[in-house]
C-alpha cells in the first residue's frame, strides 16, 4: 500500500479547522482583530437615516462598534406605513414598487431566506438598507445572499443580519459583507461589548481582502490582508 499523503488535508478537514479557529478566537483565545470591511462601500444615493440613534445596550443593532436602538420601523404585510426609514418585504415591494419608489423617506428591504434577489437587482441602489434573514443556525442560505450584493451586484448601503444572529456566525458574516447585525441574544450581545468576537484570518476561499498563498505545506491557506 503506498503511503498515506497528509501534506494537503481534505475539504471537510481544512472546513473543520477553519470554524474550530474561528470559535476559540471568539471565546477570547486569539489576537483581536480590527473588523474590516468585505469590499468597501461608495457613496449611497439612498443614504441612512440622519436622526441621532440613541446609543446605549438598550439598542438591538450592533453597528460601528455599538448597540444602537433601531430606527427603522418593520412594517406588516398589508399595514399603512409610517412617515421615515420604514423596512418592508421583497412581496410589498414587487406589489407595490412604484407608489414606494417615490416616498421621500429611507427605503430597506427585508429579504427572506432563499429569496432571489436578481429579479430585483436594478432596483437594489433604492435602497438605504437590506436586511437578511436568518431563521436558524443551520440555515446559511443568507451568506450566499450577501456575497451577491456586494460582490455582483455591488451593493454599497447597509447590509444588516437578523433573526438567529450568534456569536459563532458573526465573523463569517462580517467576511461577506454585512457591517450589522440586530442582536437579542445575551450572550452574543455580551461578547459584542466585551470585544471577544473578532475577524477570521484564516480562510480558504477569496472572500475577504487576502495575500497570497504562504509557502509552506498548506499552500491553500491563505491570510486576511490589512
Amino acid at each position: 500500500m503506498p503511503p498515506l499523503d497528509v501534506s494537503s488535508p481534505s475539504p471537510r478537514l481544512r472546513h473543520a479547522e477553519g470554524v474550530l479557529s474561528a470559535r476559540r478566537e471568539g471565546r477570547g483565545e486569539g489576537q483581536q482583530q480590527t473588523p474590516t470591511r468585505a469590499q468597501a462601500a461608495a457613496p449611497h444615493p439612498n443614504p441612512l437615516p440622519t436622526e441621532e440613534w440613541g446609543e446605549g445596550t438598550a439598542g438591538t443593532v450592533w453597528r460601528d462598534g455599538a448597540f444602537h436602538r433601531d430606527a427603522w420601523v418593520k412594517a406588516e404585510a398589508d399595514a399603512a406605513l409610517p412617515d421615515g426609514p420604514v423596512t418592508f418585504s421583497k412581496k410589498r415591494w414587487l406589489a407595490e414598487r412604484e407608489r414606494l419608489g417615490h416616498r421621500n423617506a429611507p427605503l430597506g428591504l427585508l429579504i427572506e431566506a432563499g429569496e432571489s434577489i436578481d429579479d430585483i437587482a436594478a432596483d437594489l441602489p433604492r435602497f438605504a438598507l437590506i436586511a437578511l434573514s436568518f431563521p436558524k443556525f443551520r440555515d446559511g442560505r443568507a451568506f450566499s445572499t450577501a456575497r451577491l450584493l456586494r460582490e455582483k451586484h455591488g451593493f454599497a448601503g447597509e447590509l444588516r443580519a437578523v433573526g438567529n444572529v450568534l456569536s459563532d456566525l458573526i465573523p463569517f458574516m462580517r467576511r461577506v459583507g454585512f457591517d450589522a447585525f440586530e442582536v437579542t441574544h445575551a450572550p452574543t450581545r455580551r461578547a459584542l461589548d466585551e470585544g471577544r468576537i473578532p475577524e477570521v484570518t484564516l480562510h480558504y476561499q477569496p472572500a475577504a481582502p487576502s495575500e497570497p498563498p504562504a509557502a509552506g505545506p498548506r499552500p491553500w491557506l491563505r491570510h486576511s490582508g490589512g
